[in-house]
């Protein structure tokens, strides 16, 4: 019968969630609470030599400070911190002296597998429990993985980890690649698996190794609440109340509720994490699951969109996260050049030397109609942008947002500018995408900055912001209508508030911008 023991991962891969920043009390009740559960072995962190010690963040320089957050009353747990291979130099380890933690978890990619072998076996010599994590195990053919373990064996490390890391491992593979090492592998090595819920099999696949007839030890990481980047882990709490039930495990819940009611729900009210269809699309494509969180996070594309955009990315690109990469297939798919213009210059013609009124979605927009009233005579123009506002008669609707436009109604589509990364007939005018971004990433296709830009170019006379409210941490004061909001991290919106007011008081060095809607969370003085 296979021996199974949990590791709990939530302060390391639960830190992707909130920077790390889990604050010093927390972190120790934490690892307390864990310690009480009697989960086996307990993930403190990351070591690194790449950043500043803080500590309230769980990221560590040293293993001394690493002990600061271990209870001393460690009741025969094992403690341990990951490194990623190249971010530590790992002749600043000292030699155990069984005061910190117990173990290191090398976690690498393929590329750098033998150098990471090398650097795991000097942990090895200086007394540490070496956990071999070779990331995304199905990016290995059936040959690199079998020569990998044969590489493994004459390390002998403390476990050799099955890693799914973008969570799209399916029942077969695990099988699969479990049998390869359970025959392949040392005895006395435990074999691990770490995976992600991008496809919402942690805890099935869990459940399948608890199955598996072995005598090996089983080593299965999880994390409370699931917390994780994207889609999360495994939750330890329902994974050790199954093995509780069916595998002679003997831990306690009641520890583990009480840190997901204290300490992580407040966490997952500010940037939630678990199963959504970006996570499930990278997943289906064998990618990092930073490309669907970044992507998302522009909340201007439908599932449909990113998926077109995972198809376009090149496979030796989608194992490791590339800023500059995704930001390049995102402008080149929005950047089609589909363009009706034949109106253009009538467009011009009307707004030359006019005032503008642009309404954005906020609530002010509805709540003070009455201001925007005020300001309207023969001279204004009013555009709504990326939806059609019904307070009053809009002569223009603007549309850069392929999630906006699919909830249009089609019988607006004479009033309708949109960007030409929108495929549409019969509409008023198509201008182009690429001349109306701007330089500051957040926002640079912000529908309301590319308006104004449009409008800048023309030579209009004064521009009035409406609705331009910008986004508060409470998902549903930021829309007029309910059905345009969207939950989206807390850093995200402060990202876009900063975006957007700066653009906006570049802007008004050349043209005269003022708001005529309360104040908010934009600011252009």
């Amino acid at each position: 019968m296979n021996l199974v023991h949990v590791l709990d991962c939530t302060l390391r891969d639960g830190g992707y969630c909130n920077q790390w920043k889990f604050g010093f009390e927390n972190t120790k009740k934490i690892t307390k609470g864990l310690v009480d559960s009697g989960i086996d072995i307990i993930e403190c962190g990351f070591i690194s030599d790449k950043v500043i010690y803080d500590k309230n963040v769980t990221k560590f320089c040293t293993i001394e400070q690493i002990a600061d957050v271990i209870p001393k009353n460690r009741n025969n747990k094992l403690f341990v911190a990951m490194m990623n291979y190249g971010e530590y130099d790992i002749n600043n380890l000292p030699v155990n002296n069984g005061c910190s933690i117990d173990g290191i978890r090398v976690a690498f990619h393929k590329k750098d597998l033998r150098e990471a072998l090398k650097i795991c076996k000097k942990i090895n010599e200086k007394g540490y429990k070496v956990f071999v994590q070779a990331m995304v195990s199905l990016c290995y053919s059936d040959e690199e993985f079998l020569e990998l373990i044969k590489l493994v064996n004459d390390l002998e490390p403390y476990a050799f980890y099955i890693v799914d890391s973008f969570g799209m491992m399916k029942n077969k593979d695990l099988i699969r690649l479990f049998y390869m090492v359970e025959y392949n592998l040392k005895k006395d090595i435990w074999i691990g698996f770490h995976s992600h819920n991008n496809m919402q099999l942690a805890y099935s696949n869990a459940q399948t190794l608890v199955g598996l007839e072995t005598n090996r030890n089983i080593l299965i990481d999880s994390s409370i609440y699931g917390m994780g980047r994207g889609a999360g882990n495994l939750n330890t709490e329902l994974f050790i109340q199954y093995l509780n039930e069916n595998s002679d495990g003997n831990y306690e819940l009641k520890p583990l509720l009480i840190v997901i009611d204290e300490i992580l729900n407040i966490f997952y009210q500010k940037n939630y994490w678990g199963y959504s269809l970006p996570n499930y699309i990278s997943a289906v494509h064998n990618a990092h699951p930073n490309y669907a969180s970044y992507l998302d996070d522009k909340k201007t594309l439908t599932v449909e969109n990113i998926n077109e955009i995972f198809d376009m990315m090149d496979s030796e690109k989608s194992l490791e996260f590339d800023k500059e990469y995704i930001e390049e297939l995102y402008m080149r798919y929005m950047n089609r050049e589909v363009i009706q213009e034949a109106r253009l210059s009538e467009f011009k013609d009307k707004i030359k030397g006019k005032r503008i009124i642009l309404i954005a979605p906020g609530r002010s927009s509805v709540e003070e109609t009455d201001k925007i009233l005020r300001c309207i005579d023969n001279n204004t123009i009013v555009i709504s942008i990326n939806h059609n506002y019904n307070q009053i008669k809009t002569d223009y609707i603007f549309i850069s947002n392929l999630r906006r436009f699919s909830s249009i109604d089609k019988d607006l589509k004479q009033k309708l500018i949109i960007t030409s990364n929108i495929s549409a007939d019969q509409i008023y005018l198509q201008v182009k995408y690429h001349d109306l971004l701007n330089d500051t990433d957040m926002v640079k296709d912000n529908a309301g900055l590319m308006c104004v830009k449009l409008l800048m170019d023309n030579d209009v006379k004064e521009i009035l912001l409406a609705g331009f409210d910008g986004y508060s941490h409470e998902t549903e004061e930021n829309y007029a209508v309910k059905d345009m909001a969207y939950i989206s991290k807390n850093a995200v919106l402060d990202a876009l508030n900063r975006g957007i007011s700066d653009v906006l008081k570049k802007f008004n060095e050349n043209v005269k911008i003022r708001l005529i809607t309360s104040e908010k969370y934009i600011h252009i003085q």
